[in-house]
C-alpha cells in the first residue's frame, strides 16, 4: 500500500469529525461550557469502558450502546442544571466534577478487566489509524443527521447559545431546547469517540473555535476559518505521525496547540501598529 492509501482513512475521519465539531464547538464557546465536550466523551468512555468489562468487544455495537446511554444520561444532567441568570453554583463546576467522575470510575472499572492500560490509552487518543472506510460511511451519515437537525431548528440553538436572555424573553423553554442539545452533542461525541478518543475530540471542538474567534466575531467567517484550519492541521498531524512514527491522535492534539500558538502570534503582530512592528523587529 501507499502512503496515502493508508493514510487516507485517518485524513477522511479527521474532515468528518472537523465538519461537525466545528460548528458546535461555537455553540459550546458561546454558552460558555468549554469543558462540556471532554466530559461527555470522558462519560462516552466510561459506558464503552462498562460495556468492555460486561464482556463486549470496544468497538461493538453492544459497546457504543452503552457509551450512548451514559451520554444521554450525562445530557440530560448539563441540561437540567444551566439556568439562565447568575447561580450559586456554575455550570462549569458541575461539568469538572462529572469529567472528573466519570475518569475515575473508569480507571476503577478497567482495574477490573484485563489489558487496562492498553484500554485507558486507546480510550484517551483513539487510533484513528484503524478507522475503515465502512466505519466512516456510517458515522458521515450519522453526522448529517445531526447536522441537518441543528439547521432545521438553527435559529433556536443559535439564539440560546449567544443570547439566552432573549429566548427566555420569548417564552422559550430554553431547558427543553438545552436538553435536545446536548443530546445530539451526545451521539456526536460518543461517536467521535470510539474513532479518535476524548483528547482529540475536545481539541476539534475548542481549538479551531477558540482559533476562529481571534480572527473574526461573525459566524460565517469563524466555521470557515475553523473548518479550514480543521482540514489543514489534522493533515499535517496524520502525516508527521506516520513519518516519526508517532501515536497519531496524541501527534494530531500536539500539532493542533502548535496551530494555536502560531496563528495566536500571528494575530497579535497583526493588531500592532507598523510602526510598534518596526520598534519589535529592530529593537
Amino acid at each position: 500500500m501507499t502512503i496515502l492509501e493508508i493514510l487516507a482513512p485517518a485524513f477522511v475521519a479527521s474532515l468528518i469529525l472537523t465538519g461537525i465539531h466545528a460548528y458546535l464547538g461555537v455553540h459550546v464557546v458561546e454558552r460558555g461550557v468549554i469543558f462540556v465536550d471532554l466530559s461527555l466523551a470522558q462519560i462516552a468512555a466510561l459506558g464503552g469502558t462498562v460495556g468492555y468489562l460486561a464482556g463486549y468487544d470496544l468497538h461493538s455495537n453492544a459497546a457504543y450502546a452503552f457509551s450512548l446511554g451514559f451520554t444521554f444520561l450525562g445530557a440530560g444532567i448539563f441540561a437540567f442544571v444551566r439556568v439562565h441568570g447568575k447561580t450559586r453554583i456554575p455550570q462549569e463546576a458541575i461539568i469538572g466534577i462529572a469529567y472528573a467522575v466519570a475518569a475515575a470510575c473508569a480507571v476503577l472499572v478497567m482495574s477490573k478487566a484485563t489489558r487496562e492500560t492498553e484500554h485507558l490509552k486507546e480510550m484517551l487518543v483513539g487510533n484513528v489509524l484503524a478507522v475503515q472506510w465502512p466505519e466512516l460511511a456510517r458515522t458521515a451519515a450519522l453526522y448529517a443527521v445531526v447536522g441537518a437537525f441543528h439547521w432545521l431548528f438553527r435559529d433556536r440553538f443559535l439564539l440560546i447559545s449567544l443570547d439566552e436572555a432573549e429566548a427566555v424573553r420569548r417564552g422559550w423553554n430554553v431547558r427543553f431546547w438545552n436538553f435536545l442539545f446536548y443530546v445530539s452533542f451526545g451521539v456526536v461525541v460518543t461517536s467521535s469517540v470510539s474513532i479518535a478518543g476524548v483528547l482529540l475530540v475536545f481539541s476539534f471542538l475548542i481549538v479551531p473555535s477558540v482559533t476562529a474567534m481571534l480572527f473574526s466575531y461573525r459566524l460565517g467567517p469563524r466555521l470557515l476559518i475553523g473548518w479550514t484550519m480543521g482540514a489543514v492541521v489534522s493533515a499535517i498531524g496524520v502525516y508527521l505521525s506516520f513519518q516519526m512514527d508517532l501515536p497519531t491522535g496524541a501527534t494530531i492534539v500536539a500539532t493542533f496547540g502548535a496551530a494555536l500558538l502560531v496563528l495566536a502570534g500571528i494575530r497579535v503582530v497583526f493588531r500592532l501598529g507598523p510602526e510598534a512592528r518596526k520598534g519589535l523587529t529592530t529593537g
